[in-house]
């Protein structure tokens, strides 16, 4: 099964994310996963996966420019239902707590609903969930002024949103 992360970020933290969450994937067995920023991510390579996870910085509680433009390049293949009953997953970074983690991940998660995608969140049960996380996605506030570019606990998020993507499109591909 094909796993396709695209990301916008402008410094390290969303980039430091997008890459836990692809090496959660690249561990689930048949995994194939690509994983590009979005000035690099290619709108034609949609159709070929089954799941697909974007991300980029909130920006005041919504999508950056960069990935928002990439979004917008989408509607022939809503036209065309290509992304129907694929599986989708969102993830975002800010840099302050209350920063807009969720809103972005909501605005995030609306395109790949008029696609008619099947989104897949963070279930409870996740103990680094309660703190960390959220249940529309990954969501890992990175202050500016921080030594490190993401802490350890929003890395260990992002890989178990990866697996997690990874392990619903292989039940999904098998049941079709």
């Amino acid at each position: 099964m094909k796993i396709y992360v695209v990301y916008d970020s402008e410094g390290e933290h969303t980039r430091a994310l997008a890459e836990s969450i692809a090496e959660g994937a690249d561990g689930v067995s048949g995994a194939e996963v690509f994983i590009d920023h979005v000035s690099q991510a290619d709108v034609y390579k949609l159709p070929e996966m089954d799941a697909i996870i974007w991300g980029c910085p909130g920006h005041f509680g919504t999508i950056s420019s960069g990935l928002k433009s990439w979004i917008d390049k989408l509607g022939y293949l809503w036209a065309e239902g290509k992304l129907q009953d694929k599986i989708g997953a969102v993830f975002c970074t800010t840099a302050t707590v209350h920063g807009g983690l969720e809103a972005t991940m909501l605005n995030l998660i609306t395109p790949m609903l008029h696609q008619g995608m099947i989104i897949t969140g963070m279930p409870s049960n996740i103990r680094e969930n309660a703190l960390y996380g959220s249940y529309y996605g990954v969501g890992v506030t990175c202050p500016p002024d921080s030594t490190e570019a993401i802490s350890e606990e929003g890395l260990a998020l992002g890989r178990i949103l990866g697996a997690r993507v990874a392990n619903v499109a292989k039940s999904f591909k098998n049941e079709r």
